[in-house]
């Protein structure tokens, strides 16, 4: 029977897995002993070392068969492992590229070490070899590479993402300072305007006294209105100063809705009968205790309550409590009043907006302090207006509200 011939590429692959602990030893201390290699002395044996046997393992598998492209996947895999350790680990490309060439200096003296040991292994088996293990290289040098600059660009494009989110973050809240700055000059005109009116009232009834003093009742009459009117815009502006500096921790309680909803019914119905106007209400059976902030609730139904009646001059109010659907409840206001034009429909629920004309009072903070509530409750709030027919309001609260996060 015919005896087998081993080729010489694999009898000198098998002298270097033979010799494998002695050849990644002498690459070690080339890593370590090249001062260019700054990263290299950072690691451990087994951080540097990790996947110096698999990129062997292929070369070898490569010499056996004499055929890079068969084992040139698995190479390129191995590649791409070791170029992302190495990224992770700091190494600058120059860096890689360096260990890597040190890499192929000890296969290359392991290879005139073979072909002064085994007289079979011509100088064309040391060519063909000396061949495969620089191609071999060459992927996994270029592989490598690909992988860092890969992982480079990849943070790069993060670092953008994070800088460009940053910029937009930036540039709302600068949006904001502005929108910030142009309401607090609002407020400020606002009440100044106010204000003025008000001292104006005064001075014209002391006036009034002065000169005549038979009209002093007229004249005290109008005085004691613009101070009601004085004060309910101190009340408010107090109120809304409140609800947006309120800091503190969200208190949720077991409410009682209807216990909740007669109250409001009993509170409001005198101002709106007294205007000559009707109260119509519905608390839905179905509704049970709910967890929330039982005065914050409160302070969103009368400020649409007030709302309704202040902007309504004759015809009817609608109040309700009713379940929305199977986790939500929903306070409604529905009234009969002026109505909100559609070019006013945005700026409803800002500061200091109400329905033009001197004589409706208040001071237009009531829906900018119901919709700053909501946001506490969570409430949704929707609203539907026709001018001359009357507004509805319509808030979504959940019946079990969360703590916040």
């Amino acid at each position: 029977m015919a005896e087998t011939l081993v080729s010489p590429l694999r009898n000198f692959a098998d002298f270097v897995r033979t010799e494998r602990t002695r050849f990644t030893e002498q690459w070690m201390k080339a890593v370590f002993g090249d001062v260019e290699l700054v990263e290299a002395d950072k690691l451990t044996y087994q951080q540097l070392a990790d996947h110096l046997p698999d990129i062997l393992d292929g070369l070898c598998i490569a010499l056996d068969i004499e055929d890079l492209e068969l084992v040139e996947s698995s190479i390129e895999s191995d590649a791409r492992k070791h170029g992302m350790v190495r990224w992770r680990q700091g190494y600058r490309i120059e860096e890689l590229v360096r260990e890597l060439d040190l890499f192929h200096q000890v296969l290359a003296d392991a290879l005139d070490e073979f072909a002064e040991r085994d007289s079979a292994f011509t100088r064309r088996h040391e060519r063909r070899a000396r061949r495969l293990i620089a191609e071999a290289l060459s992927v996994v040098t270029l592989t490598s590479i690909k992988q860092v600059v890969s992982e480079r660009d990849r943070k790069i494009d993060e670092y953008t993402g994070r800088l460009e989110r940053a910029n937009h973050e930036l540039t709302l809240k600068q949006r904001l300072v502005g929108d910030l700055y142009e309401s607090r000059m609002q407020i400020t005109r606002s009440v100044v305007h106010d204000l003025r009116n008000f001292l104006n009232a005064f001075s014209i009834a002391l006036q009034l006294i002065s000169r005549a003093p038979a009209k002093a009742e007229t004249a005290l009459t109008l005085a004691n209105r613009q101070a009601a009117d004085m004060k309910q815009l101190v009340d408010q502006m107090v109120e809304y100063s409140v609800v947006l500096g309120d800091g503190a921790p969200l208190t949720l309680e077991t409410v009682e809705l209807r216990a909740l909803f007669d109250e409001l019914e009993a509170a409001s119905r005198p101002s709106i009968e007294a205007k000559g106007l009707k109260l119509r209400t519905a608390f839905d059976p179905a509704l049970p205790a709910i967890t929330s902030n039982r005065l914050k609730l409160k302070q969103i139904a009368v400020n649409l309550l007030s709302n309704a009646t202040k902007y309504t001059k004759s015809g009817e109010i609608e109040f309700s409590f009713a379940m929305a659907d199977a986790d939500h409840w929903s306070i409604r206001v529905s009234d009969t009043g002026e109505g909100i034009a559609p070019a006013d429909a945005d700026r409803v629920f800002d500061e200091f907006e109400r329905a033009a004309g001197d004589d409706i009072p208040g001071t237009g903070l009531g829906l900018a302090i119901v919709k700053e509530l909501c946001r506490v409750l969570d409430g949704q709030i929707d609203f539907v207006s026709r001018e001359g027919v009357g507004t509805t309001f319509n808030i979504r609260f959940p019946l079990v509200l969360e703590e916040p996060q």
